[in-house]
């Protein structure tokens, strides 16, 4: 029998042990900065034990940021851009995660791999597209050999290719994750990130995973970040001090909401390609809002991300559920208060609650999608595919 060259010795080597050390890695459509999350595992599939060790958020600069933006959820953009800036997140990612580690006290040897999400640049499920003869699409870059060869640490990376060619929309991936960590038998269980985009998790009461449903919602922080940043040159609304000197234009909100993404049934996705500035200005131009003050445009956009959730809520999800928020907006006073109003009867509070540090949530499930694709098997979950995701780099 022919011997195993180094790299696919090792690979089987982690997936033996009874015990992995990973990293998650998450980098939003919010741009706010890199979401490292060192988890240590312990199992696979439905008896995952994941414990987190340690978690940062490096904040990415304003130079970074402004040339991501360059190129993110344009449909035109500079290719050569392109091609430079899927080298440069990877190895600017590489140099964060050591960053950690040195600061953790932690080997990169002692680590048995890293599950990189990359940067969302584009997203493009087919209904949005509408172009014939091309399927769901999505697009995310940071190159996972960059990563491996500079941390030497075997690099999961690219999750979201193989659930659409599986037949999926590439998100929200959330779903594997907040299914194995996330479940009680006999509490009807939302799990709720609102980050740049809002999505969800429900999790029934009677652990049926053909009832398990898992969809984007619409706007989070995105909206509400983009015009912070075009009215009063702040990164988001701290402490949500702009939209509650605001006052929320009826007249607007109503105009946001009627676009037919929020009629579709779900599952279904989404993204800035849809909600941007753009579209908060045919709002503006159909309400007869254009001219509204600057802190009302921030108050009713916050009221958009929670009416589109609170909706979504009471249209598909029993009343009696239990609601765990993770994500930038879980801080979002504005967004959290206007929830709890509209949605009364449901036991609204963060993923604290269940053990899970509601930060660093989104770099958590990536790492535990990065232990799946070494040790788990593929599961069927409501109406997903049953794949196992991941693209493997291996260090040397």
């Amino acid at each position: 029998m022919a011997q195993l060259n180094n790299n696919i010795q090792h690979l089987v080597n982690i997936a033996q042990k009874d015990t992995r050390i990973g990293i998650g890695l998450m980098s939003g459509t919010s741009l706010d900065g890199l979401d490292i999350a060192l988890c240590k595992f312990t199992g696979a599939g439905l008896q995952t034990r994941c414990q987190l060790l340690q978690f940062t958020t490096v904040p990415y600069q304003d130079f970074f940021k402004s040339e991501v933006r360059t190129i993110f959820s344009r449909r035109q953009v500079d290719l050569e851009k392109v091609c430079l800036l899927n080298d440069h997140i990877g190895s600017y990612h590489a140099e964060l995660i050591l960053q950690a580690l040195a600061e953790w006290n932690v080997k990169p040897t002692d680590v048995d791999f890293i599950a990189s999400h990359g940067q969302t640049i584009y997203h493009a499920p087919k209904r949005l597209h509408g172009q014939e003869g091309y399927h769901n699409a999505t697009l995310q870059i940071g190159d996972g050999d960059h990563i491996a060869s500079k941390t030497g640490i075997l690099t999961i990376s690219d999750f979201r290719q193989k659930h659409i060619a599986a037949g999926g929309e590439g998100a929200p991936l959330a779903l594997y994750g907040d299914v194995l960590l996330g479940s009680k038998p006999g509490e009807d269980r939302i799990l709720l990130n609102i980050g740049g985009i809002s999505n969800l998790t429900y999790l029934p009461a009677d652990s049926d995973m053909a009832k398990v449903l898992c969809s984007d919602i619409g706007p989070g922080n995105t909206l509400i970040d983009m015009f912070c940043r075009k009215y009063f040159d702040k990164a988001f609304d701290e402490d949500s001090a702009i939209a509650f000197s605001g006052e929320v234009n009826e007249g607007l909100l109503n105009s946001l909401l009627k676009h037919p993404f929020f009629g579709e049934q779900p599952p279904k996705t989404t993204g800035p390609e849809l909600f941007n500035e753009e579209y908060v200005s045919k709002a503006q131009e159909r309400s007869g809002t254009t001219h509204i003050d600057p802190k009302d445009v921030i108050a009713t956009l916050s009221a958009f991300t929670g009416k589109a959730i609170a909706d979504f809520v009471a249209a598909y999800l029993p009343k009696d559920a239990k609601l765990f928020v993770s994500g930038g907006g879980a801080n979002n006073r504005f967004v959290m208060q206007y929830l709890k109003h509209a949605l009364s009867a449901i036991t609204i509070t963060d993923t604290a609650a269940l053990g899970i540090n509601p930060d660093a949530k989104e770099a958590i499930l990536f790492a535990l999608l990065g232990n799946e694709a070494l040790a788990g098997e593929p599961s069927v979950i409501g109406n997903n595919p049953a794949v196992l995701m991941g693209k493997f780099s291996f260090a040397g």
